[in-house]
């Protein structure tokens, strides 16, 4: 059987802390991100993983010690030379060895799709307020009625789609840090989740005002070049649509309309070509 404790290169009175950091180093070097997705260096991390969680577990560690201990010992009969007792024992770990690989392989492919899911909602979040503040296009006073009604409801939509989808993401991706008082008390643990919740609501608020800014400053700097580009929308719209509402109110109420469907559109259209390459 395989030795954990040499794989990680550490001892067999190993701590816990010391475990952890002997994984962490070992798999910043053989990770398939860094290594160019070898089928090697995948292999080689899937064992990695296997050996960790065996290891910090203590009732896994137990059984592990046990079998080797068994090893060295030649008590167990299936550490056998018999010929046939060698080759039944390789290939039950050949099998256990390959079903771990799989399993580790397919929660790395799904980690990976839900963190294009999350890059792909933001992203897109962002460059249509970008594109939005910039272009100012006059959708709404463009379309009759039929269009309104596609519009209102595809706005109806993508609010709910937009909210689903961060809530999702917040809760997958971010942690709130505990009291000092309890992080005194209680054992360190490292957060399964990247960042903390303060961090990504920055991110969120900051990339949409970031958005925002260089939306407004770049359509303020090249309008003339836009007022042109949407004159072809602006000659549908009706005489007297939009009276009473300032140019501002219709700058708001377009960055609060329009990005929400983008994100509806940009993730569903995603989702059909994940789908398509996954078949």
């Amino acid at each position: 059987m395989t030795d954990y404790y040499q794989v990680l290169g550490i001892k067999p009175s190993a701590t816990a802390s010391e475990i952890k950091s002997a994984y962490r180093q070992l798999a910043r070097k053989r990770h398939p991100d860094v290594n160019r997705d070898s089928e090697k260096a995948a292999r080689e991390f899937a064992l990695l993983s296997l050996a960790y969680h065996t290891l910090i577990d203590p009732q896994e560690r137990a059984f592990h010690d046990q079998q080797l201990t068994k090893q060295r010992n030649g008590t167990s009969i299936l550490e056998s030379d018999n010929p046939h007792a060698q080759r039944a024992r390789n290939i039950a770990a050949q099998a256990r060895w390959d079903r771990v690989v799989n399993q580790i392989l397919e929660n790395d492919r799904r980690e990976n799709t839900a963190r294009q899911r999350a890059v792909f909602t933001t992203v897109s979040l962002f460059l249509s307020t970008f594109f939005v503040a910039m272009i100012k296009p006059p959708l709404w006073q463009s379309f009759g009625l039929i269009g309104r009604a596609i519009l209102a409801t595809l706005f109806i939509a993508g609010i709910w789609h937009l909210i689903t989808r961060l809530r999702e993401y917040f809760r997958h991706y971010t942690y709130k840090p505990e009291p000092i008082h309890f992080s005194i008390t209680q054992e360190d643990k490292s957060p399964s989740q990247p960042f903390t919740r303060f961090s990504a609501y920055a991110f969120l608020v900051g990339g949409y005002g970031v958005s925002l800014g260089l939306g407004l400053l770049i359509g303020w700097q090249a309008q003339d070049f836009f007022s042109d580009l949407t004159m072809l929308f602006r000659h549908h719209v009706p005489a007297g649509t939009g009276a009473g509402f300032s140019p501002t109110t219709m700058i708001i109420s377009d960055l609060i309309f329009y990005p929400p469907i983008a994100v509806l559109v940009i993730d569903t259209m995603h989702a059909l070509a994940s789908r398509i390459d996954a078949g």
